[in-house]
């Protein structure tokens, strides 16, 4: 009917469908109240003026436990009821808001059945290469800056399915040209925590890649994304990452995510000015777990994430060693975890120790077996010569052994020049990627460099002879006060960098010169 005294009509609908589908009986009322309460995706919307009718049947429609929203400001709010599940009655003037609002405050779960964009999407696409011959344009790697960032929100702060693209868009950049690139995903919900920032973050690497013609590599403020000029051509716009990052986390991530805005940077200004904050949130992440050790936990992380990359590569988290990528450590693959059980991220018990000098546990080893497709046997967790963890190609760095200075190198991925060990950072990762147990070699996360674990089997921190002057000056501080703790006070400076040498005919009279720790140790082979 058309009267308000209708409305008794809909909420009989409601009682019917707790009896039908709810399996309750006719009589038991406190069932039906609490499968509308806590099952019926349903709300109320009550238009002004509210007289005292429509008052005396908001309060029957309360007493089901279904929540009211209303346009009428002279109507007062009331919060949580023993009868609902959080408010029970809210004022919102903005007509467009109201469904939103109420959508809210139900706590009902939006699934977005169908992406709008203009390529194929699909997982079957996330292991696709786009060649430089094939690229439209590209964003960060060693060609321009970029990040990704994942922010939590207040619910009253964004507006769901926001998409926003400030500065030029895709049509705007020259072809086969790299442009600056800032994605920051707002994300609000009654269940978001912090903690589980970095978790949505590492997921943009899986729901951008599964778009096709679209490839991403690593995360934080070193990813890398390129668009193919056939998805140019069927009208992919920057504004689609956002279509996807909204689509996606509602659909994975409807337990804490209520609301998601997405903005798309690509001025110069903007993505340096911005980053600085992504900075400091990734440097908090990464103290968070700087207390653990590994002796302290029973527990392990899996994280197969990269598999579409690399089929049989599995990182092995530890709270001494953080995720080759850089993105993950032990805490946020607990997190993950706890998100969705059934996720990249599983438990592993680390059974009974069998070398505590290397870091080789039974349990790893089987969780290891088993999470390789069977490829890989055994891992040793502190080692680079015996059986290494493998790699995939979202490392940050690359650890090389350096025969001849009997110690290591260290490649990060924003270097371009030629090493020591002859080849340049391309090479070495071609060497070394998609899931391969490589001796000698090994990938690793920054932060990894300067944990107490750092390939302690072969000496750590004293066994490193060079690395790129970026690297050794973003470390700097950590790497002086690991120094001191293992008492090599002046280690910093015995570390060759690229205005030292690039060859080991250069690196060699070094060493020696500056009495580098390395030349006296037990040969590394």
């Amino acid at each position: 009917g058309e009267d308000i005294v209708s409305a008794a009509y809909a909420v009989n609908f409601a009682i019917r469908t707790a009896l039908s589908f709810g399996a309750i009986k006719k009589g038991e009322w406190r069932k039906c109240l609490e499968y509308c309460r806590n099952r019926l995706p349903v709300f109320c919307v009550a238009l002004e003026y509210i007289d005292e009718i429509t008052c005396a049947a908001g309060v029957g429609v309360l007493s089901m436990g279904i929540p009211i929203v209303t346009n009428d400001t002279r109507v007062p709010e009331i919060g949580k009821t023993p009868v609902t599940l959080y408010e029970a009655l809210v004022v919102e003037s903005e007509i467009d808001k109201i469904i939103p609002r109420g959508i809210e405050i139900k706590d009902i779960k939006i699934k977005v059945s169908g992406i709008d964009i203009p390529v194929a999407y699909s997982a079957a696409f996330e292991g696709e290469r786009v060649r430089r011959e094939q690229m439209y344009a590209q964003f960060g790697g060693k060609y321009s800056d970029a990040f990704e960032y994942v922010k939590m929100a207040e619910t009253d702060e964004i507006e769901d399915g926001k998409i926003e693209v400030i500065g030029p868009d895709l049509d705007e950049i020259k072809e086969g040209g790299a442009a600056p690139l800032g994605i920051v995903v707002k994300v609000a919900g009654r269940k978001m925590q912090k903690d589980f920032e970095p978790i949505l973050e590492r997921q943009i690497h899986s729901l951008l890649n599964e778009a096709m013609g679209i490839f991403h590599m690593g995360q934080r403020d070193r990813c890398w994304i390129r668009i193919s000029k056939d998805a140019m051509s069927k009208g992919f716009k920057l504004r689609h990452f956002g279509v996807i990052l909204h689509a996606r986390f509602h659909d994975i991530f409807s337990a804490i995510a209520d609301k998601v805005e997405v903005s798309v940077y690509t001025k110069q200004d903007d993505v340096e000015k911005i980053v600085k904050e992504a900075q400091r949130a990734y440097e908090e992440r990464d103290i968070r777990v700087s207390g653990m050790t590994d002796e302290s936990v029973d527990l392990f992380w899996t994280c197969a994430l990269c598999q579409s990359f690399a089929p049989n590569h599995v990182c092995i988290i530890k709270p001494e060693r953080i995720g080759l990528c850089g993105a993950y450590n032990w805490l946020d693959a607990k997190a993950s975890n706890e998100i969705n059980p059934s996720g990249p991220n599983q438990p592993v018990k680390k059974g009974r120790c069998v070398d505590a000098v290397k870091g080789e546990w039974t349990g790893v080893n089987e969780a290891v077996f088993l999470k390789s497709n069977r490829t890989i046997e055994k891992f040793c967790g502190y080692s680079i010569m015996y059986f290494p963890e493998t790699s995939c190609g979202c490392f940050e760095c690359i650890a090389a052994v350096l025969p001849e200075a009997n110690g290591f190198i260290i490649i990060n991925r924003e270097y371009s020049g030629m090493t020591p060990a002859g080849m340049g950072f391309s090479t070495l990762a071609g060497t070394i990627g998609g899931g391969q147990q490589t001796p000698g070699f090994m990938g690793i996360g920054r932060l990894y460099i300067t944990s107490k674990k750092f390939i302690s089997a072969e000496g750590g921190l004293k066994r490193i002879v060079w690395m790129p002057a970026e690297l050794k000056e973003a470390l700097s501080d950590k790497i002086k006060k690991r120094a001191e703790e293992i008492g090599e006070p002046d280690l910093l400076d015995k570390i060759a960098d690229e205005t030292i040498a690039t060859t080991t005919e250069e690196l060699l009279p070094f060493l020696e010169k500056v009495g580098h720790p390395a030349l006296t140790m037990e040969s590394i082979l």
